[in-house]
């Protein structure tokens, strides 16, 4: 039987960012995760994005030999989704993607798959860049960005060579949420 690898994609559930849909189902992408062993794509297009995947999914089945799948939401969160990217007996370690959204990315660091974090740099008020680059700098996560998808993925192989646990030592169960995001924000109590 031959070995699977997963690439699991989360846009979230209340933003559209059809960018990354279109990012992630292009060809260019699709090549890449091919030349790094990956047979499937899982994508979480969100709401709103049904439409947009079935027209990604549709060019790049004349390119790709990848199985591609998406769905819109799962009401029981997507912790199973990225733990079939951990692996197991038949499959190999893949890599999750996902918006800066600060419960996806808490989501993936806990599955302790490498993590690529692509936000969304249209919203106002962009949180969302703060939040990837200050993660990728401390290398828990890859920061990554709309045109550079195949080199995100060729430098998670490199941070999954290195990975940090999550949540961090001192962190501690009395820390929550706020805590250990101020903690990797770099912010002071």
């Amino acid at each position: 039987m031959s070995s699977s690898k997963l690439c699991f994609l989360t846009v979230g559930a209340t933003a559209s960012f059809s960018e990354l849909i279109e990012a992630a189902v292009s060809p260019a992408f699709l090549t890449a995760l091919e030349s790094q062993g990956y047979t499937e794509l899982s994508v979480q297009y969100g709401q709103d994005g049904q439409q947009l995947f079935e027209k990604c999914k549709t060019v790049a089945q004349g390119t790709s030999k990848l199985k591609v799948t998406g769905f819109d939401l799962d009401k029981l969160g997507l912790g199973k989704h990225m733990r079939r990217a951990k692996g197991g007996k038949d499959a190999d370690e893949g890599v999750v993607i996902s918006h800066a959204g600060s419960g996806s990315i808490l989501d993936a660091l806990r599955t302790g798959v490498p993590l690529i974090v692509v936000p969304n740099e249209t919203l106002l008020d962009n949180h969302q860049v703060e939040l990837a680059e200050a993660l990728a700098e401390q290398e828990y996560v890859v920061h990554g960005r709309l045109p550079q998808l195949p080199k995100a993925l060729a430098d998670a192989e490199k941070l999954r060579q290195r990975a940090k646990e999550w949540p961090p030592v001192n962190s501690g169960p009395e820390r929550g949420l706020k805590g250990i995001l101020d903690d990797e924000m770099g912010f002071l109590d």
